[in-house]
């Protein structure tokens, strides 16, 4: 013991007088720091579903204050904790947008579309960054075959224009929910609308759809909009709410849409209503029955809302469910 002592004490000693020479040594010349860049990398990611090759192209998110409606059957002090619990600002939410991009072989399909161009300045470029998204990760908005829409909130629709009011996808067919287009598109629905957001969310559809002549296709649900793309219905948050399995071979995926809104709140506590709900206890009961249905099945999981890139699996908790990221490919 004693030996082992004397070997610690003259290590110590012997670091501390090699300090002591550093420290009197003469100083050379002073490396600079790198400016910082100030910029995020382009936002995309690959994986495969089978055959099918998947890109998720950020749209960029939104962060902003707490609203005092953000969820209707929760105080801001709970909304608050909750965030605080899953180590985000507990006064503030950030809203991240994740199109996603499907090249089957064949075909080039875009399942929604962000905020559009004109958020782009709007945000000072925290949105509306999809386009440049997509250019980045070498996808020519022109080559786009299909343009799927799941429902019709503005952070879904707004990305079919460019800035100009030109169509965002000029080659593509644009495919639409036949429940969602029946219902944003009936006057008297509209003339019913309470002031505020659904009469802005009225005005906004017109606004988009106008712009593309109602150059629309509608689909039904449960059958195929695309190569290995089954619409399938989860209505609530909107009257034609829809989702998607995207299947190849025995690979699947479900893409939610906005089953969710961010899951640290809404799928950890899967009985919250959020104020985008139009039907808030309909969107209860699907969110439970999508959320069983993926966790018994173990099917893989697309948020729009979820963080970027939002592909994740989920498991049952005491109080609902739980989002488990999947873990980062670095080859496809």
């Amino acid at each position: 013991m004693t030996a082992m002592t004397d070997m610690t004490r003259r290590a110590v000693l012997s670091t501390a007088a090699a300090a002591g020479v550093l420290a009197r040594a003469p100083a050379g010349p002073a490396s600079a720091a790198a400016p910082p860049t100030g910029k995020q990398a382009p936002g995309f990611y690959r994986y495969k579903v089978g055959d099918i090759e998947v890109t998720v192209v950020t749209d960029g998110a939104n962060t902003f204050p707490i609203p005092d409606r953000f969820v209707l059957n929760a105080s801001k002090e709970e909304v608050s904790a909750a965030l605080a619990a899953a180590h985000r600002d507990k006064d503030k939410l950030t809203i991240p947008y994740s199109p996603i991009v499907l090249n089957t072989g064949g075909k080039l399909v875009v399942i929604d579309t962000g905020q559009g161009e004109a958020a782009f300045e709007r945000t000072k470029g925290a949105a509306g960054q999809f386009q440049r998204n997509l250019a980045a990760a070498g996808l020519d908005r022109s080559a786009v075959d299909i343009v799927v829409i799941s429902h019709f909130h503005g952070d879904h629709v707004n990305g079919l224009l460019m800035a100009d009011n030109k169509p965002a996808f000029p080659n593509a067919e644009v495919l639409v929910p036949k429940t969602e287009w029946a219902f944003w598109t009936d006057d008297s629905e509209m003339s019913r609308a309470p002031a505020g957001r659904m009469q802005d969310l009225f005005r906004n559809n017109r606004r988009v759809f106008d712009a593309l002549s109602r150059k629309v296709t509608p689909y039904d649900w449960g059958k195929e909009v695309a190569p290995g793309v089954t619409a399938v219905a989860t209505v609530g948050h909107t009257p034609g709410h829809t989702s998607y399995v995207v299947a190849s071979g025995s690979d699947r995926v479900y893409v939610q849409s906005d089953v969710t809104n961010i899951p640290v709140l809404f799928a950890r506590h899967p009985g919250w209503h959020a104020g985008f709900d139009q039907d808030p206890k309909l969107a209860e009961e699907t969110r439970r029955k999508v959320y069983d249905m993926l966790v018994a099945e173990k099917l893989p999981i697309q948020g729009f809302h979820y963080p970027f890139p939002g592909l994740a699996h989920l498991e049952k908790t005491a109080e609902g469910y739980r989002e488990i990221p999947a873990a980062w490919n670095p080859v496809l």
